[in-house]
């Protein structure tokens, strides 16, 4: 698994900051939160293959989050045939998608699956659900209809080496049962799957992205590994950022403190800081485990 920060500006790009994107890899999924424009040329900078984007996640349809959708579909429409990209929005997604493929002349051969999410105040609804991952959104509180995502890593089963050896029982295909949770029976002997697997704890990646405060930034914090959430502007412009309904740094900090996250990564900073060393101090000064992202940022380690 591995998250790439592809843009962390807020509405205006800078010179060192695109707009708003994050990019994650799992296993065979690539998974695209936002598209803002630039976003597929920031992917080349970063390495990663965009037609390796299986499912783009949305926001919110302000143009600093979605400005590159259409010139990432052209491109993969030159790639693989037949290729599917399921997009994932809030209420409206449909018809605004539409009126993007009417922006300009190509002939799109990407088979696109829309769905429109609409969660409830206080509701968590699921997005996609497999065998190893699920998404879930929460409803934001913004200017257009916003939902915010958590990506789980489900829970897995890992065989304990010494209690296979104390029972004899070699490495093989026969394990693949124990750690899907099944007892298996290897040479007449009977073994069940709790006395020689452990549970690897899953992990919880959260994305606030334009918003006031509201209750769904709670829902998406609570527990989480990793939190990333929009810090517009520092404290001293908390009713600018309440007025757009936008978050301050400090607002994020509280957040991540009093839901428990364990690492805090603050994102779509205002163009008018040139540099976020105050915003990361104001955010640290309540939740010290606080990073500002940068563009390309990688994080590998969860």
């Amino acid at each position: 698994m591995e998250l790439v920060f592809l843009g962390t500006s807020s509405m205006v790009p800078t010179k060192d900051r695109n707009a708003s994107s994050i990019f994650l890899k799992f296993e065979n999924e690539g998974i695209l939160f936002d598209c803002g424009e630039g976003t597929q040329r920031q992917m080349n900078i970063a390495g990663i293959n965009r037609n390796s984007v299986t499912l783009i996640l949305i926001s919110h349809w302000h143009g600093d989050h979605v400005g590159g959708l259409v010139g990432l579909l052209q491109t993969l429409s030159n790639g693989e045939e037949n290729k599917t990209i399921k997009i994932f929005g809030p209420i409206g997604t449909k018809e605004h998608f539409d009126h993007l493929l009417k922006m300009c002349v190509f002939e799109n051969k990407v088979n696109v699956e829309i769905t429109e999410l609409e969660p409830k105040e206080k509701e968590e609804i699921t997005v996609i659900d497999k065998e190893k991952f699920h998404i879930t959104t929460v409803k934001l509180e913004h200017s257009t209809p916003c939902i915010g995502y958590s990506f789980y890593v489900k829970d897995k089963l890992r065989i304990r080496k010494t209690k296979l050896d104390e029972l004899n029982i070699p490495d093989g295909p026969h394990l693949q049962k124990l750690i899907e949770g099944q007892n298996i029976e290897y040479k007449g002997k009977k073994v069940s799957y709790k006395d020689v697997t452990y549970i690897v704890q899953g992990k919880k990646i959260s994305f606030i992205w334009d918003t006031g405060l509201c209750t769904g930034c709670d829902i998406l914090a609570k527990e989480s590994d990793i939190l990333i959430c929009e810090a517009t502007h520092l404290d001293n412009l908390a009713e600018k950022a309440h007025k757009y309904k936008h978050l301050t740094a400090q607002q994020a900090a509280q957040i991540a403190s009093r839901n428990d996250a364990k690492k805090l990564y603050l994102t779509h900073f205002s163009q008018r800081y040139n540099s976020v060393e105050e915003i990361q101090k104001e955010a640290q000064d309540i939740f010290p485990e606080t990073v500002c992202a940068f563009d390309f940022l990688k994080i590998k380690k969860f």
